[in-house]
């Protein structure tokens, strides 16, 4: 007798592949869930530079170049302007102090000269006429005053005369009164001619007073037209060597022109232009170093020119030593100018991932070595060889430091 046989509902081929439909959509569950969805770049270790984050000793310091200059430099200017007369000396000579270099010729300057010395010659005549006009009234009025001291006598006596024979009854009182009344007036004529002696004295002397301080005013600017004569004659301030000299005979030249420059040879100085982001932390006393012949010299900055010329600005440094031996004017040096003091700091090697980062961020090698991934992190200051870390990474951590420019914004790079 058949017997029906009932059909399973989930038969084993049945469970195992719903199974594999659960699990595998599990699996796709997880990964949209809790899977890496960053994206990711193959890269070859050997194209990449991997450095080390350190803890080390740390100084910021900056690399400029600077020239050999000599220590004192004075420069020739056009004091009174004229046309180039004469030429003594040539570029490039070693003059003494006092030297005549060159001679300016300046026709209007000498014709001013001679207007003045005919001023000065006519004030000294007019001088000698007052005066000699004084000795002469001086004379004059002596003699009046002698006249009328005679005079003044003869009246006197006549009127003595007069009183004695009018006390006698022997002349009338109207004569009496006229010898007295001439008596009177000779006293009172000779009291006025001294007054006017006086005066006319005084006045003479302030004639010739005004004259004199005239006169002397006259000759000091005759000496200082005179002294603007002597400044044509263009000498040597200093002993050195004279460099740059801008002169052809017959070249008009105007008042402050340069025309060149004596270079005291006594010693040396470093001149040097330095970029003027760095203008607010370079400052008088900064050290400074360089090699040259294998031993390392110190600088010290002695002088910061403020002004800023084509993005740059100026400092002059002194040897702290003696000058090197074999160096010459104008040659260059590479100095190390340091710009804070030694200290301990987290350090990251200097790269190429700087101009895409802007130290912002950076791509951090995974303790496994097989990946690296992004990090923020902020950069303080720096030197040509590394930067200092303030925030975002540790001593060992191992960072790529090369170009970052092929990378887009991939979030971890696979190390192969």
């Amino acid at each position: 007798m058949d017997r029906k046989i009932e059909k399973k509902k989930w038969p084993p081929k049945k469970i195992a592949g719903v199974a594999a439909i659960v699990l595998f959509v599990s699996v796709v569950m997880y990964s949209l869930i809790f899977g890496d969805r960053s994206s990711k770049l193959n890269v070859h270790s050997e194209k990449i530079t991997i450095a080390e984050v350190q803890k080390a000793a740390f100084q910021e310091y900056i690399p400029i170049v600077g020239e050999i200059v000599p220590i004192k430099t004075v420069y020739l200017d056009v004091i009174e302007g004229g046309s180039i007369d004469t030429i003594f000396i040539e570029d490039n000579t070693l003059v003494k102090k006092n030297d005549r270099i060159l001679r300016l010729a300046n026709t209007s300057l000498l014709m001013d000269i001679m207007w003045r010395e005919a001023e000065v010659f006519q004030q000294e005549n007019n001088l000698r006429s007052t005066r000699l006009a004084l000795e002469q009234n001086r004379l004059n009025l002596r003699r009046t005053k002698l006249q009328l001291e005679y005079d003044n006598k003869q009246k006197k006596r006549a009127h003595e005369r007069a009183q004695v024979l009018f006390e006698k009854n022997l002349i009338s009182k109207e004569e009496f009164k006229i010898a007295e009344d001439e008596y009177n007036y000779a006293i009172k004529s000779q009291e006025l001619t001294i007054e006017t002696q006086q005066k006319d004295s005084l006045f003479r002397r302030i004639q010739i007073k005004q004259l004199e301080e005239n006169l002397s005013r006259m000759r000091s600017n005759l000496k200082l037209v005179k002294q603007r004569q002597d400044d044509l004659v263009i000498r040597a301030p200093v002993s050195g060597l004279l460099s740059s000299l801008n002169a052809e005979i017959g070249e008009l030249k105007t008042p402050g022109t340069r025309l060149g420059q004596i270079d005291v040879l006594d010693g040396f100085r470093v001149r040097a232009n330095i970029d003027e982001h760095w203008i607010s932390r370079v400052e008088k006393g900064r050290n400074g170093t360089f090699p040259f012949a294998g031993i390392e010299y110190e600088l010290i900055v002695t002088k910061v020119y403020l002004e800023v010329q084509d993005g740059r600005f100026e400092v002059d440094m002194a040897f702290v030593n003696e000058d090197p031996g074999g160096i010459r004017r104008g040659q260059t040096l590479h100095i190390r100018l340091e710009l804070g003091d030694l200290e301990e700091a987290i350090l990251l090697p200097r790269g190429g991932f700087y101009q895409k980062t802007g130290g912002q961020w950076v791509y951090v090698v995974d303790n496994s070595g097989s990946f690296a991934y992004k990090r923020k992190i902020k950069l303080g200051r720096k030197n040509p060889q590394v930067f200092e870390v303030l925030e975002g990474l540790q001593p060992g951590e191992e960072v790529i430091t090369s170009s970052y420019d092929s990378y887009g914004d991939i979030d971890k790079l696979i190390l192969k």
